[in-house]
C-alpha cells in the first residue's frame, strides 16, 4: 500500500477525517495489487476506454481504482426520472445534458424500473457510447439468471459490452454464499469479463458492511459501489468499517445514497404515511441542503459519487456545485453528521435494522 493510502486508512480507523486530504487521496495514481497483477483486459479487441473531452474542464477527476479510467468527481445515477416508464424524452434530455456538461460515468441496474433505466440510457448510447463509462448490475444470485439479465442489459443499452458489471445490493451471508457457489453469480461476471462482455467487475451494497468486507476479501473485484451519506457514522458505518478495506485494496470506490431519495433534505416533505413504504416511513423532513449533502460525500476518499436527478435543472445545479467544490474540514464534516442524528433511521433506511437477523 502506498504511504498516503496507508495513512488514510489509519486515520479512518481512528474515526477521524483529513478534510481536503481525503479527496486528494482518491486521485492517487492507479496501481496494481500483488494479487491482481494487472488491469482487466479490454472488453473487445481494439476498443479503448470511453473518453468525454469535457470532463477535465468541468470538474476534478480521480482514478477509478486500478482500472486506468479517469472519472469525474460527480456521476449520473440511473434512478429518479431515468427509471420511470413513459419518461423517454425527459430521460434523454437529462442524459444528453449530463454528457454535455462533462459527466463521463453513468450508473444503472437491470432492476431499475424493470429495465426502464437501461432502455432510457440506451437511447442515448446509440450515438454517444464512446463518451461515457457505462455500468449495470445483476441482482440475480445465480449464474444462469445473471447471464440472462446480461443479455437483456446489453440489448436494452444498445451496446455489445459494459464497462462495468456488478453484483447488485449484496446484503446477507446467505447471499454471499449463493454468489460464490459453483452455479453462482460470480461465475457469470467472470465469464462476462473473459468473453469481453464487460471490461471490469464490481460489487455493490447498502445493508451490512461486514458482508461486503468479506466479499472483497474473497474476490478480486475492480470496484465497490457503497451507500454512504452524512448519517453513515451513526449506524453500521460503511465509512468506519468498509471504506478502509476498500482503500487498502485500491478499488474504484463509488458513493451513492447522497440524499436518500430526498429524505436527508430539509426541502423534502414526507408524503402521507399510507403512501410511504413501511420500511421508509417517516413524519420528519430532512436536515441538510442538497449542497451540504453533496459536499459531505464529495469530501470522502471515493473515486466518484453518483446521484439521480428529476430534471435537467437539477443536473446542471449538481455539476455546477461539483465544478467549484472545495473539500470540507473535519469540523464541518462532524457538524453535518451531528445534524443528521435526529433523522438517522430515514437517512439510512436501507441498512440492516433488524439486529437479530
Amino acid at each position: 500500500m502506498e504511504p498516503q493510502n496507508k495513512t488514510m486508512k489509519e486515520n479512518l480507523d481512528r474515526r477521524r477525517f483529513l478534510g481536503a486530504g481525503l479527496t486528494a487521496a482518491a486521485a492517487t495514481p492507479a496501481a496494481f495489487s500483488q494479487e491482481t497483477g494487472s488491469a482487466a483486459p479490454a472488453a473487445k479487441a481494439g476498443y479503448s476506454l470511453p473518453f468525454n473531452p469535457r470532463t477535465q474542464q468541468a470538474m476534478p477527476m480521480h482514478n477509478l481504482g486500478r482500472t486506468g479510467f479517469k472519472v469525474g468527481l460527480l456521476s449520473l445515477g440511473g434512478q429518479a426520472t431515468l427509471e420511470i416508464p413513459g419518461k423517454e424524452s425527459e430521460s434523454a434530455a437529462i442524459i444528453n445534458r449530463a454528457i454535455d456538461l462533462g459527466i463521463n460515468y453513468i450508473d444503472s441496474a437491470a432492476g431499475y424500473g424493470n429495465g426502464t433505466s437501461e432502455k432510457h440510457i440506451g437511447m442515448v448510447l446509440k450515438t454517444r457510447r464512446k463518451e461515457v463509462f457505462v455500468t449495470s448490475k445483476t441482482a440475480d444470485r445465480t449464474y444462469d439468471g445473471s447471464m440472462r439479465l446480461l443479455e437483456s442489459t446489453l440489448r436494452n443499452m444498445n451496446t455489445d459490452h459494459l464497462d462495468l458489471w456488478q453484483i447488485h445490493n449484496l446484503q446477507t451471508r446467505e447471499q454471499l454464499e449463493q454468489i460464490f457457489a459453483r452455479d453462482g453469480a460470480i461465475q457469470a461476471i467472470e465469464k462476462a469479463r473473459q468473453q469481453g462482455m464487460t471490461r471490469f467487475i464490481g460489487v455493490t451494497g447498502h445493508y451490512e458492511p461486514n458482508v461486503l468486507i468479506e466479499a472483497i476479501r474473497r474476490h478480486r473485484f475492480d470496484t465497490l459501489l457503497m451507500a454512504v451519506n452524512a448519517a453513515d457514522r451513526h449506524y453500521l458505518s460503511f465509512i468506519e468499517h468498509l471504506l478502509p478495506a476498500a482503500l487498502e485494496q485500491r478499488l474504484g470506490i463509488i458513493g451513492m445514497k447522497v440524499a436518500t431519495r430526498g429524505r436527508v433534505l430539509s426541502s423534502w416533505t414526507p408524503p402521507p404515511a399510507e403512501q410511504q413504504n413501511e420500511r421508509m416511513r417517516t413524519k420528519l423532513s430532512g436536515t441538510l441542503t442538497i449542497q451540504e449533502a453533496l459536499a459531505y460525500n464529495l469530501t470522502l476518499p471515493v473515486s466518484t459519487t453518483i446521484i439521480g436527478v428529476d430534471t435537467v435543472a437539477q443536473m446542471e445545479e449538481n455539476v455546477a456545485f461539483a465544478s467549484s467544490f472545495t473539500p470540507l474540514s473535519e469540523a464541518q464534516m462532524r457538524e453535518l453528521e451531528k445534524r443528521t442524528l435526529p433523522i438517522v433511521r430515514q437517512a439510512l433506511y436501507f441498512r440492516r435494522w433488524d439486529l437479530g437477523a
